[in-house]
Formats: structure tokens, sequence, C-alpha cells
């Protein structure tokens, strides 16, 4: 059991069909059990919008989660996630789901997973986090030159369209699309895995949690881009030259469970793992 919920923000992804909907429900719902709510539907999400918030219900999927995840953990709100989408890693409730829950929900009827979040830092000081990524690539046809070092020591210098740098939440996403490997969530590690790299023993490693990796662009003829989950940053950063350090972030994401959940049990759903031959 959790703490019961007080302060609920409803953040509802409107481009959704039936989101709106959902939203006012469950913030009827949750009014009515004498909890302080408010709905939310602007994209980017205000900054500064969870705080005093002990609780968040997203409703979208996996990508609205994504949009929420730095400042919930940075707050130290739970996320509750319906998946309106398509993946529904991160977003784990069905809209029936959610439905049939959410009065355990806001009861405190439910358990929590800690998410890891991976954090970099320009030079100039901006900070990003990602709840699935980092990941640095060339926005031209060109390969990319990193050089990265752990701890101040050299790992290597990857010539390679790009590098993704995973939690391991984020090791379902771009991670695995990209060779990497999947990582239990309870893991404090990250895996730095180069995308379709010019020297085919360049493979992905795993760090442990307290190493700092420091990344230094060397592309001059090769303009490189760096996201958040997705998202653009250090947009006034030198193209070439450009020192970025990594780490695991101090802060968690509280991600809320739904019943029965698994971690093999989802890697069986989303991936469609059978094991059938393990049950002969």
């Amino acid at each position: 059991m959790e703490a019961a919920v007080q302060n609920l923000v409803i953040v509802a992804n409107n481009s959704k069909s039936g989101a709106a909907e959902l939203a006012a429900e469950f913030a009827a719902r949750a009014e009515a059990a004498g909890v302080a709510t408010r709905v939310e539907s602007a994209y980017p999400i205000p900054e500064g919008i969870f705080k005093g918030v002990d609780a968040c219900c997203v409703i979208g999927g996996d990508g609205t989660l994504l949009s929420v995840a730095a400042e919930a953990a940075r707050e130290g709100t739970r996320v509750f996630g319906v998946n309106m989408g398509k993946l529904g890693f991160l977003a784990m409730f069905t809209v029936d789901e959610a439905r049939a829950f959410f009065d355990r929900f806001l009861g405190g009827d439910f358990r929590i997973s800690d998410r890891s979040l991976v954090e970099c830092r320009s030079a100039s000081g901006s900070v990003f986090c990602a709840l699935n990524d980092i990941v640095v690539r060339s926005t031209t046809s060109r390969v990319a030159r990193m050089r990265v070092e752990a701890d101040g020591k050299l790992v290597n210098v990857y010539v390679a369209d790009g590098l993704v740098i995973s939690t391991p939440t984020g090791s379902t996403a771009y991670n695995l699309s990209a060779g990497g490997p999947l990582i239990h969530p309870r893991a404090p590690v990250l895996a730095m895995t180069p995308i379709c790299p010019h020297t085919l023993s360049n493979r992905g490693l795993i760090v442990g949690e307290g190493t700092r990796l420091a990344l230094n662009i060397d592309s001059p003829g090769s303009p490189v881009a760096v996201t958040c989950d997705g998202k653009a940053c250090f947009q006034d950063e030198p193209e070439s030259g450009m020192p970025v350090e990594v780490v695991l972030a101090p802060k968690r994401l509280q991600l809320v469970l739904r019943p029965g959940y698994t971690y093999f049990k989802l890697l069986h759903t989303k991936l469609g793992w059978s094991g059938n031959h393990l049950q002969q």
C-alpha cells in the first residue's frame, strides 16, 4: 500500500480519441472522493505543474508519459499511465483497466516501480533528463565521430551514425532497435549502444551507477543532434567539440504498476515471446 492520493493532476493528450472524456470522468470521481484535482491538456506541460502534487494520471500513451517523466521525478509525483496509444510499455493500463482500478489508485492500493532516469549536462550548464534515452546522432548521411570517456578514462572513439545511452526502462525502445540489450528496470545501469558503427567490433556497453560518461563530438563535417526522449536539446551548443556529461539522474520516477504486473510478463506480451518450449 502507498499513501492515498491527496492532490492529483490529470494530463490528457486530447489528440487521442476519448482522452478528454476520460479525463473529465476521472476528475469527477477524484473530486467526489475529496481529492484536489486539476486537468491539464497543454503540451509541453507547464513548468512546475507537479509542485505539491503527489500523483498524476496520464491519459494518452507512452509518448505522453515520457513528456511528464522528468518533471514528475523531480517533484516525487507518482504517475498512473492510461494507454490510448499503441505500445503501452509505460502507460500500462488499458482504459477498461484504468476505470476499474481508479478508486483503488486514489486510495493508495497500488504498487510502485522506481524507474531510473538519465541526465545529460553540457559545458554551459544546461541540464536535461530522460526516462528512456539520450541519443547523439548525425543529422546528415555521414557518420559522426564521438570520443567517450568513463570517469576520465577513454572508452572508445565511436565512428557511427550515432550513439544511444539508455536507461533500463528505455532498453526496450531505440536501444533495442539498435541492437542493444534488454535490461531489468531494477538494474542501476546505463546501456551505451552505437548506431550502425563503422567498425563492427564496436558493440554495446553497460556501465554501472556512479559512472560519469563524457561525450565529445568531433564531427566538423557532420553536424549532430542531441535528443532526450526524442526532444532536441542543447540548441545553443556548437555542432562540433561539444562536451556532454551523462550520468544516472539522482531522482527516480515512481511509476504505478497494474495488478499482476511482472517485467517478464510485459516482455512476453509486448515483444511476442511465447515461452511455449519451456512449458513442454
